[in-house]
């Protein structure tokens, strides 16, 4: 690493080491007790670093990290650099004003962070991804996919998804799926679940309703299906009377 580089982490575990041969030590014992979130190790002016975490809500969190890859590193020799940078130095002026709202500010350009250095992967012609981050980022699955998202409740097909995308039904099954790492109706499929669970979980609906919202017109299929995924019933999670 070096400086102005930024790295996101998704489920992997990690070093911070100025010599990959050092016995490394657990990070959380370098903070004091006291709820402080600065922590000095040595002197403590050779290296100064920022970091933080993304929470995701249960309900859709393995969703969001599966398209994620465990390691991601945007060094200050790639294009978006610049943008990078200056969203950097609002953080750290933001940070040593400690003004009021400081903590809200920070929170906001760290979202900001993430998706810029979440734009370099799809920017990134030279790296390889899996998962729906790469699917999204390539020209003729991309289209397939942005059609499902807006019309989700559509009665899709291989068929049609593969003529949205411009190539023949084997070809785009086994591209989609190399790609993703589902086939495109399962895929289809987990994105109409994991949809209706965070409708069911925010209340939006009753199971029926939201049921047909995602495109299943059978509530005794959606549940058999919601079942399968979630191991639980629809009913069990959702906040509608």
């Amino acid at each position: 690493m070096k400086k102005g580089d930024v790295c996101l982490l998704g489920r992997t575990s990690y070093v911070v080491a100025s010599d990959p041969e050092l016995e490394p030590q657990d990070g959380t014992l370098l903070f004091p007790e006291g709820g402080t979130d600065v922590a000095r190790v040595g002197f403590g002016d050779g290296v100064v670093a920022i970091g933080g975490s993304i929470s995701f809500h249960d309900e859709n969190g393995d969703f969001l990290l599966d398209m994620l890859p465990g390691f991601l590193r945007v060094g200050r020799e790639h294009s978006a650099s610049g943008a990078i940078a200056a969203v950097l130095d609002l953080i750290s002026n933001e940070i040593l004003r400690g003004a009021i709202g400081t903590g809200i500010v920070a929170a906001r350009l760290a979202d900001v962070l993430v998706v810029e250095a979440l734009r370099t992967l799809s920017d990134d012609r030279d790296r390889s991804l899996t998962g729906w981050l790469g699917a999204i980022s390539d020209p003729r699955l991309g289209r397939a996919l942005r059609a499902v998202h807006r019309d989700v409740a559509a009665p899709w097909t291989v068929a049609a998804l593969a003529d949205i995308a411009g190539m023949s039904r084997a070809a785009f099954s086994a591209k989609f799926g190399q790609q993703v790492g589902r086939p495109p109706l399962a895929y289809l499929r987990y994105w109409r679940l994991t949809l209706a669970r965070t409708m069911l979980l925010r209340g939006a609906g009753p199971v029926d309703d939201v049921a047909r919202s995602v495109g299943y017109t059978s509530q005794s299929a959606f549940g058999n299906a919601y079942r399968q995924v979630f191991a639980t019933t629809p009913r069990s999670g959702s906040r509608a009377a």
